[in-house]
């Protein structure tokens, strides 16, 4: 069916030169036949050429024997992988070190190659090397995953792929729930060549996945939250700031955004995930891209401290005993890359040895003993026992490219859930045997080739929290743009629900009245989504459901520390609702949060 479909939109066979001349590349030397990527902290442009192709900078096309060179303009250290690259292409595939820059590479096989950093995942940059002697620009015939996957390039996944990087790449591609008109992407205009013959890019793309679609209305949820919702807008550019990002809060009930935290006056770098103290006071808040912990009033936004704490901090949480923080330096390479911090982040006390380093999204047990990390580089997981100040196990949870990215667990700590991002599997881990004994298939119920979908599909899984009672596990999945739920009695997918493209984040906080919400956030787009997945209070997340969704962008009474000035609302990475309500945390609670719940929610497992 696809390559009838290819001949009916092949219709315009463009020589190379004229679709380099279309193009407008620049960037590429005649004379040396070199492409260089300075790798940023600026939303879209994360791997820079300085030259814009239909919006996008993060794209170049050359011919074979091209050099490659990436410079660093970061706040923090990345690695330069490459995520898609021709099947059987020489020097492929490339992965370095996290650093801040000066690798190249030699690219000789005509077809596409997209590089990501392993730290950063959705940073992408893209090169086309391109026979001059073909019509059409090179795709290859075949592309290969730096997981191992290989499919033909007029497969599902290979578009999909391509799709999400000029999604990314271009801030005008994402979806603007401000703007009350449709999402439109724009694709460069060219022809290329794929294993079924010589196509129109944007037709092709246009055809599988549309285009100029109709955004449904923001909607509040019928039933209101306890507290407020506290969402990274990691990439919303303000006017006294050259880094991006801010935090924002919403407030549960009215389900307006109420404040705006940009921080000037520390110039915070892509704010990425967030924690609080037991009192509810504070939120700490890790600057991704930077070396720094943030920690500001909840109140009023006001600045308390800035703390370094090592490379691309990610995420931070506290233990329940003693209040004390854990945060993960995503970026570093040693054996001891957590860090643990004083209550109020007053002091660094130690670093902590988990046997890995590029720890991602951890999670620490109710009873304050555990802390189990996602090692992103190494495959595998480890299990930190606090009360013994030692590791209990480091357990393979995937294949060493598996990129293992976020963490859940049960209430009870009897086993706990790892995100594979590149393979798109759950790991389920007994936290007793420290054995994996499952892994939850997202895409079981997919086709790559022809892109069939028989039941819930979620790849590119992200954040995968477990619900405070402990009956369900709702997952961001990135590529999907879907929202996959798992019933942890039997640890089965059981429901799909649509997203945003770069769905990310998701915590859950309670409901008004009884039961949880799972708030999701999307990388590309300036809404909150409202997940009800019980909503028939029956225990049965099959039955889950979209009850809500919410602008993330300011209204005029939005209290900020800054003016707005791009990308509005744009970036929702790490969520933060309070009161937090999980178990350990929720009952430590000062009585003004604590009365606002119900019985059941204050002691969620018992």
């Amino acid at each position: 069916m696809f390559k009838k479909n290819i001949q009916k939109i092949a219709n315009r066979t463009i020589c190379s030169s004229a679709i380099l001349t279309m193009l407008s590349i620049t960037n590429v030397s005649a004379g040396d036949n070199e492409i260089k990527f300075e790798l940023t902290d600026n939303p879209g442009r994360w791997f820079d050429t300085g030259t814009p192709v239909a919006g996008n900078r993060s794209i170049a096309v050359a011919t074979p024997g091209v050099k490659v060179k990436f410079s660093g303009n970061s706040n923090t250290v990345h690695t330069r992988s490459s995520l898609i690259y021709p099947t059987g292409a020489a020097n492929m595939p490339f992965n370095t070190k996290p650093t801040k820059g000066g690798d190249d590479v030699t690219l000789t096989t005509p077809g596409l190659y997209v590089f990501t950093c392993s730290i950063h995942p959705y940073m992408f940059g893209a090169v086309i090397v391109d026979d001059p002697n073909t019509q059409g620009l090179d795709l290859g015939s075949s592309i290969s995953l730096i997981n191992g996957i290989k499919v033909p390039t007029s497969s599902d996944l290979a578009t999909r792929l391509l799709r999400t990087f000029f999604i990314a790449t271009n801030p005008q591609n994402w979806q603007n729930y401000a703007s009350n008109k449709p999402w439109h992407i724009t694709y460069p205009d060219v022809n290329v060549r794929v294993d079924a013959g010589v196509v129109n890019l944007p037709e092709v793309l246009n055809a599988r996945y549309g285009n100029n679609i109709a955004l449904a209305p923001l909607k509040n949820p019928a039933t209101p939250a306890v507290g407020e919702i506290w969402v990274a807008t990691q990439f919303e550019t303000t006017a006294n700031k050259d880094k991006p990002g801010t935090v924002s809060a919403i407030n549960g009930a009215s389900w307006q955004v109420t404040r705006k935290v940009a921080l000037p006056s520390i110039d915070m770098n892509n704010p990425h995930n967030m924690w609080t103290d037991r009192n509810q006071n504070v939120i700490y808040v890790t600057q991704w891209f930077d070396k720094k912990l943030t920690v500001y009033d909840r109140n009023t936004g006001a600045l308390i401290r800035n703390v370094s704490v090592g490379e691309a901090p990610a995420h931070v949480m506290t233990l329940t005993d003693s209040d004390r923080l854990h945060i993960t330096n995503n970026g570093d390479t040693r054996a001891d890359s957590v860090m643990e911090l004083s209550p109020l982040a007053t002091n660094v006390l130690r670093r902590i040895n988990i046997g890995r380093g590029n720890a991602h999204a951890h999670w620490m047990s109710h009873d304050g003993k555990t802390m189990v990390t996602p090692n992103v580089l190494s495959g595998d997981s480890t299990q930190y026992n606090f009360h013994s100040n030692s590791i209990d196990a480091i357990t393979k949870v995937s294949g060493p490219l598996s990129h293992p990215l976020a963490t859940g667990m049960m209430p009870d700590a009897s086993k706990y859930y790892v995100a594979n991002l590149l393979d798109s599997t759950i790991a389920v881990v007994n936290m007793d045997t420290h054995k994996v004994v499952k892994h939850i298939n997202l895409i079981k119920n997919y086709n790559p080739v022809t892109g069939a979908v028989t039941g819930p599909v979620g790849a590119l899984p992200i954040q995968t929290p477990v619900s405070p009672d402990g009956k369900n596990m709702v997952t961001a999945n990135t590529l999907t743009g879907t929202i996959t739920v798992v019933d942890t009695d039997t640890d089965t997918l059981v429901a799909m629900l649509p997203c945003d493209p770069g769905c990310h984040g998701v915590q859950y906080g309670a409901k008004r009245g009884g039961g949880y919400y799972a708030y999701v956030s999307s990388k590309f787009s300036n809404r909150m989504l409202v997940v009800d997945p019980d909503p028939n209070n029956d225990g049965n997340p099959a039955d889950a459901k979209i009850v809500g969704s919410v602008g993330l962008f300011s209204k005029a009474s939005t209290a900020a520390d800054d003016t707005v000035s791009g990308n509005a609302g744009m970036g929702g990475q790490g969520i933060l609702p309070i009161p937090v309500v999980y178990n350990g945390w929720v009952q430590n609670l000062p009585a003004a949060w604590g009365n606002q719940l119900t019985p059941a929610q204050r002691n969620p497992i018992q």
